[in-house]
């Protein structure tokens, strides 16, 4: 009835395909264009069903990724699996695994492959014979234990080419292997090595093996080899510049065996090295190359080598870490990361754990810190510094270290400040490189962290010293810091800690006095009458603005502004020494009418995080007032839902409201692109509710609508979706009972003149003043381009400010109430960019 009721809403609507197309792209992981490239039949007045249309669409994800996989074969000729299964599952359909006793001369290869054991590898040399080409001569025997007491079970195998160098550098003693697509030719030295009258010759095109990963215990580890280890770390430092072009990383492992070996990882990309968080982590490491240095056996990473980093905490998710995409990955490798996270969670040095929280630091300590990135500010070209907090209260007073309020990116941190939550870490040196990447709100670790008391300059003698924190340079002791995926499970008691602390950021933006003046709308102002006496002589030059008010006024200096008792509107000409924020994306904020709320524009992190737990385990809601249809996703519990009021089935697209869940949140986007109205919701006990408002409860297009959460009423109580011309936000948000907020464009100019300087606040006038929509500018990136052109026209970058424009203004000033006392504030109002 559901699926019925669905499709005679699809069946005007030619653009669902191409929705499921993106949707299944998403699932699968695929490029989109793979799909927009697919002709689709097209059938008047039936459509499949939506389980039908995922499964063509996996079906062809599948075969992309398939060709994609090819693609990567045929840059190592060599392919590597982790299982015998995996070894079989290798074996294309057309071919009959052989053994290798059946073959002769006269049999035919093109039908058949080899399974059997590396016994003996020789080294690459040229072949004389073949005008030099590299080649290789190995002996493969038969794995079958049925054979083993048969004659013949050895062969010689000879690889040419670039498949003779990848099988020495990919292919070891011990090693099972699949050969196919070779060639079967008499062998010349069968009467004095007596293994077999046959020999195989791998040349041709379409020649490949298939070799089963094989992992060394730490104690068999021999010389000159190249080998596959599996090993818990037991020190690493984060990559470092090396004396040449590469990074370098250096760590040392361990395995049941109790031997300790030290590995080198060279490589010029960051991405390539492996992914340690802690001590304890596992790791995998594959064609790693052993020698002798200083009588210790070490490792280095060799031609085609790899490496895989799993958690090690019992009990946390077999997640692989890794920037290859296309690595293997299988149940083997699954039972080795248990079996070395049991054995290592009863080893002594395991429990040597230097992470501490900012509440149990003390001066002088070294330490590892796992924490939550505030707002960071470039000190100077050797220092940075970066505000962190893991939302514990230290024992000692902090350093608060002075930086100019336009330098810091990032929150404010004035209330965590007060209560002495916020760690100001300085960064130095070789470490700079990886703090100037990081962005507010990131999660990371320092590694050998230092901690010093220090006086503050304007600090009494007989007041205590602050505690400061200190990144040192150089790499002793794995000193440094990373970034942490907001997913890593090391993050889950810092985010529940870090929770408890979710209204320190409302009293943080309401009492920071920069901002204050957003919470007032100016009364109505005294305008100084035509008369009034003006103090100066107009400065001379063009302006890059124009008043639109109707106020019959001259011109004041700043300073007489200044003097001047509110209320009051006049007219100003100034320059813009400063602005913030400097980062304009956020200069965007979301204001209720309702409650005078005001906050920022959540960041995508934040939306995905609520789309993922709201997506856990989510079982399709049954309304009577809903057409439903639903489709399993690829992750398992995970089911995708689409809702459409049977009022609205059979309406055009413009009049459609649909209800989605079980999403995430790049798949809710990529629907959004095709559709005008999708509303994000979950089930709870069997009914629909809207998610949490930190998430947009509408998606349009590009854009995205947000609900107070004060104000909204969140009810699916009694919908009603009759009597609606036209969906917009507005209509939707009352149909949900959503208080809508409004995208607001809020920045705070410093001005100045030739008699002082004056903070302004651009917040109603800003759309005007831009000609740019708030709204608008929100889902596009040329209405940011402009605003952000604008501004580098009124505060040209490394300008002086006798090379900045003048700025005609209209100004309102007015006053506040501030912790019971009367503040004067300045808004622009009236005034508009001139438009060339």
């Amino acid at each position: 009835m559901c699926l019925h009721n669905l499709n005679l809403v699809l069946s005007r609507q030619t653009s669902w395909r191409k929705i499921f197309e993106n949707l299944g792209s998403l699932i699968q992981y695929a490029p989109i264009q793979t799909f927009r490239r697919r002709k689709l039949k097209q059938r008047a007045g039936q459509f499949e069903s939506w389980n039908a249309k995922i499964s063509s669409v996996t079906a062809d994800c599948h075969a992309s990724l398939i060709l994609n996989e090819g693609y990567h074969q045929k840059d190592m000729p060599v392919q590597k699996v982790n299982d015998s299964s995996d070894l079989d599952a290798k074996v294309p359909p057309h071919l009959q695994c052989t053994s290798i006793t059946s073959l002769t001369t006269t049999s035919e290869p093109s039908h058949r492959c080899v399974k059997a054991r590396v016994v003996h590898k020789g080294p690459v040399i040229s072949c004389v014979q073949k005008d030099g080409i590299e080649m290789l001569r190995a002996e493969i025997k038969e794995e079958d234990p049925l054979q083993r007491t048969a004659e013949h079970t050895s062969i010689n195998v000879i690889f040419f080419g670039t498949l003779a160098k990848d099988f020495s550098q990919s292919a070891r003693q011990g090693d099972v292997v699949l050969l196919a697509d070779f060639t079967i030719k008499k062998s010349p030295s069968f009467l004095r090595d007596k293994l077999h009258p046959c020999q195989l010759e791998m040349d041709g095109k379409d020649a490949c093996v298939y070799a089963k990963y094989t992992y060394v215990p730490l104690n068999n580890l021999k010389p000159k080899t190249v080998v596959n280890i599996y090993g818990v770390v037991t020190f690493f430092k984060q990559p470092f510049p090396s004396k040449g072009s590469d990074y370098c990383s250096t760590l040392k492992i361990t395995d049941q065996t109790d031997v300790k070996v030290g590995c080198n990882i060279f490589s010029k990309k960051l991405e390539d090295h492996p992914v340690i968080f802690r001590v304890g982590d596992i790791i995998r490491l594959h064609r790693f190359k052993t020698e002798m240095f200083r009588d210790s056996m070490s490792l280095l990473n060799t031609y085609g080598w790899s490496t895989v980093t799993f958690d090690g905490t019992i009990d946390s998710p077999v997640v692989p870490r890794t920037s290859s995409k296309s690595f293997h990955f299988g149940e083997s490798d699954i039972r080795m990361v248990l079996e070395l996270r049991q054995w290592a969670a009863n080893q002594s040095w395991i429990s040597n754990d230097l992470t501490v929280s900012l509440s149990s630091v003390q001066p002088g300590m070294y330490f590892d810190l796992t924490c939550q990135l505030l707002a960071k500010a470039v000190m100077d070209s050797r220092c940075i510094l970066l505000k962190v907090w893991d939302g514990t209260k230290c024992r000692h007073p902090l350093l608060n270290v002075a930086v100019a309020s336009d330098a810091l990116e990032g929150e404010s941190t004035v209330a965590k400040d007060r209560m002495n939550l916020t760690a100001n870490v300085l960064v130095y040196d070789n470490h700079l490189e990886v703090a100037r990447d990081l962005k507010p709100g990131t999660f990371l670790r320092f590694y050998n962290l230092h901690t010093l008391l220090q006086r503050a300059p304007d600090q009494l003698p007989d007041q205590p010293e602050h505690l400061s924190f200190h990144l040192h340079g150089g790499t002793s002791y794995g000193r440094g810091l990373r970034s942490l995926p907001a997913e890593s499970p090391a993050l889950q008691s810092l985010k529940s800690v870090l929770e408890k602390h979710v209204d320190l950021d409302v009293y943080d933006e309401v009492n920071d006095g920069t901002l204050l003046e957003i919470w007032y709308t100016p009364p109505e102002a005294v305008v100084l009458p035509n008369d009034e006496e003006t103090d100066t002589e107009a400065d001379s030059g063009p302006s890059y603005t124009v008043r639109m008010c109707e106020h019959n006024t001259r011109q004041l200096t700043l300073a007489r502004v200044k003097r001047s008792t509110p209320p009051l509107s006049c007219h100003v000409r100034a320059r813009v020494k400063k602005y913030r924020p400097q980062q304009l994306y956020q200069c965007l904020k979301l204001f209720c009418s309702n409650c005078k709320t005001m906050k920022d524009v959540p960041d995508d992190s934040a939306v995905a995080k609520v789309f993922r737990e709201s997506a856990k385990d989510s079982q399709p809601c049954d309304e009577q007032w809903a057409a439903t249809s639903s489709a399993s996703s690829r992750e398992p519990g995970r089911t995708i839902s689409m809702h459409i009021s049977r009022d609205m089935v059979g309406e055009s697209t413009h009049m459609q409201l649909i209800f989605v869940e079980g999403t995430t949140l790049d798949e809710i986007c990529v629907l959004s692109r095709d559709y005008k109205n999708l509303v994000p919701v979950r089930s709870v006990n069997g009914r629909m509710t809207l998610m949490d408002l930190t998430a947009p409860f509408l998606f349009s297009g590009d854009k995205r609508y947000y609900g107070c959460k004060q104000c909204s009423l969140n009810t699916f109580q009694n919908p009603v979706f009759t009597g609606v011309e036209t969906w917009d936000e507005q209509a939707v948000a009352e149909a949900l009972g959503v208080q809508l907020m409004q995208y607001r464009l809020l920045i705070q100019f410093e001005l100045e003149d030739q008699t002082d300087t004056l903070e302004a606040l651009l917040w109603e006038n800003a759309e005007r003043f831009f000609h740019v929509s708030a709204v608008d500018a929100s889902g596009s990136q040329d209405l940011q381009d402009k605003i952000q052109t604008t501004m580098d026209t009124i505060q040209p970058p490394d300008s002086s400010l006798e090379e900045r424009p003048w700025l005609d203004l209209c100004l309102s000033v007015y006053t506040v109430k501030d912790d019971d006392r009367n503040k004067v504030c300045y808004q622009i109002t009236n005034t508009e960019i001139k438009e060339e």
